[in-house]
């Protein structure tokens, strides 16, 4: 399996792709629809979207997966999908990817083992099922993405660690609370976060979602004075989303995008690419400054 740190070593700057909810929707996902059974329904258009990134000029897509736990999938009825929904959604993108790579999207369960809504070996068997499917489906990686919870994020890396050769990616969505520190929703501060997930196995760290490119800049910076060495990855939102015309507005164009893509390789960033809001055309202005940056 080819491995992104070694990709690394050839080239300092890598670049991922952007959105998939936001592109889905743009596709005529429906508020409602499970997106993960796009895999099967509309497999075309979800190709589509992993193609557009490709030709953008990405290193790294992901899958649309994200939501392919048991947990997620059980609001529609879908549970005993969850392996054909995964492994289909890493075909997907490897047939786009080519000989790029393919980061299998694992997200939340939306569970909180806290409050007791579920246990250790629930989260551990969902994430399993995930990883290996994922894998057998072609996918390179496991993002592990948008976490807030290290309790659950553990588990996660340790669900694919124990049950793949998938390179481990994980990301938290930070939010920055009125004493202007960067924390997630259930208090996890930047430097709890890099500890705990490198400690878990994580050969990969970093954000996405939750906030725009600039902002990321400070978090960044965060986790570099925690640890100067592993790789970490970005992948903002295109802004903080508003509402005009009842549609979902983001604010930060590929153009503003690509001016701060040089603050965010100064602090330390990796890997650079999109959440909510981004499009290929977002992707190709950050491959641009980035392959100007290493020439």
């Amino acid at each position: 399996m080819k491995k992104i740190t070694q990709l690394l070593r050839e080239k300092k700057t890598l670049v991922s792709d952007g959105a998939w909810g936001t592109m889905l929707q743009a596709k005529g996902l429906k508020t409602g629809e499970c997106p993960e059974l796009w895999n099967i329904t509309h497999r075309v258009e979800v190709l589509s979207i992993a193609k557009a990134y490709i030709n953008a000029g990405s290193d790294m897509i992901g899958t649309n997966s994200f939501g392919g736990n048991k947990f997620r999938l059980e609001h529609y009825g879908l549970t005993e999908k969850q392996f054909e929904l995964n492994k289909a959604a890493a075909e997907i993108s490897k047939e786009a990817a080519g000989n790029r790579i393919v980061l299998g999207s694992i997200g939340p369960s939306g569970k909180m083992l806290l409050m007791g809504d579920i246990t250790e070996e629930e989260l551990y068997e969902t994430y399993k099922v995930q990883a290996i499917a994922l894998q057998e489906g072609g996918a390179d990686a496991a993002c592990i993405e948008t976490f807030s919870a290290i309790d659950e994020a553990v588990i996660a890396i340790k669900a694919v660690k124990e049950n793949s050769e998938l390179e481990i990616i994980s990301t938290f969505t930070f939010e920055k609370t009125v004493d202007n520190e960067f924390k997630t929703m259930m208090g996890v501060s930047v430097a709890s976060f890099v500890e705990a997930v490198i400690e878990a196995g994580a050969g990969i760290i970093g954000t996405n979602c939750g906030n725009g490119f600039d902002t990321m800049v400070g978090i960044v910076k965060e986790m570099r004075i925690v640890n100067s060495d592993i790789p970490i990855i970005v992948q903002a939102n295109a802004g903080l989303p508003t509402i005009k015309e009842n549609k979902l507005y983001y604010p930060e164009s590929p153009g503003f995008v690509a001016g701060v893509v040089p603050k965010l390789v100064e602090a330390g960033v990796n890997i650079i690419g999109g959440c909510c809001g981004t499009t290929p055309e977002h992707i190709e202005e950050i491959k641009t400054v980035v392959e100007r940056l290493q020439s």
